[in-house]
């Protein structure tokens, strides 16, 4: 039974492995394509644009990629520039609305 649980331990090790291995070049070829999408959009972008890009990026990268995608959308339909106002104005329709509650106390 020893040499069992030593050959299960050993497979359960190997599959862990073959997965941290496949997360870590999903998530480097996700980085490529990030990477890809900045150089198409800094073209694009004013050098206010850029830092915003760069504070959001820091603050809410999901966002940023988000933000990324959209850029890169408008660079290829043929937008000569972006500048911080309509960055802001991208940002904007990012954010989902919130709910305002008014509570009435009688």
């Amino acid at each position: 039974m020893d040499e069992l649980e030593k050959i299960k331990q050993q497979k359960l090790e190997d599959m862990q492995k073959r997965q941290m291995q496949q997360v870590w070049q999903e998530e480097l070829q996700l980085q490529k394509q990030v990477e890809q999408l900045e150089a198409i959009v800094r073209g694009v972008m004013t050098k206010e644009a850029m830092q915003r890009y760069g504070n959001v990026k820091a603050a809410h990268p999901d966002k940023a990629v988000q933000a990324l995608v959209v850029l890169a959308q408008l660079a290829q339909q043929g937008v000569q520039k972006i500048d911080d106002d309509k960055f802001k104005e991208i940002l904007q329709r990012l954010t989902p609305k919130k709910k305002e509650f008014r509570i009435k106390r009688k």
